[in-house]
């Protein structure tokens, strides 16, 4: 029964995810190269690696982030604290629209290439491209965490022209 219940709330995240993309052309899922915060990077394409930690404080460190237009970036993420944590990389609003999700379905498991969840002690990784310049922000979408300040932002610098 508890697998059907959790089928279920995958499952209505995901069409109100796809509800979400086709009005606002973005969503915390599924990116491509048309999404105002990247695109899943190839590993092979990383030009840096950036290690982020996050804790019980409820705060990601660093909470604010530099990267170059184009820039493919590995991020080693690492959960310091005691509970499960996670980074979601997305525009403000698709996180709170997630966030909202995540109250009502606690339980919900990720397998997106903008996010990782993380339970106490363990490190995951986003290698991620930055398409377009501007800001991406992160968060995590653990009930009450995001409400706590768990948030930071990428400021994606426009590339020079060649």
């Amino acid at each position: 029964m508890n697998n059907i219940l959790r089928q279920a709330a995958v499952t209505t995240f995901f069409a109100l995810a796809a509800v979400g993309a086709s009005a606002s052309g973005t969503h915390a899922g599924g990116h491509d190269t048309d999404q105002a915060v990247g695109k899943a990077g190839v590993a092979a394409k990383v030009t840096r690696t950036i290690v982020v930690d996050m804790t019980d404080a409820m705060r990601f460190t660093p909470a604010e982030i530099n990267v170059k237009q184009g820039e493919t970036v590995r991020f080693v993420v690492k959960n310091s604290g005691k509970i499960k944590h996670e980074l979601v990389l997305g525009t403000e609003k698709e996180l709170k629209e997630h966030y909202e999700v995540m109250k009502k379905n606690p339980e919900m498991e990720h397998d997106e290439p903008s996010m990782v969840t993380l339970a106490s002690g363990k490190t995951g990784e986003i290698v991620w491209q930055f398409t377009k310049a501007g800001k991406v922000d992160f968060a995590c979408l653990q009930p009450g965490h995001y409400d706590a300040g768990m948030k930071g932002a990428v400021t994606v610098a426009k590339a020079a022209r060649k």
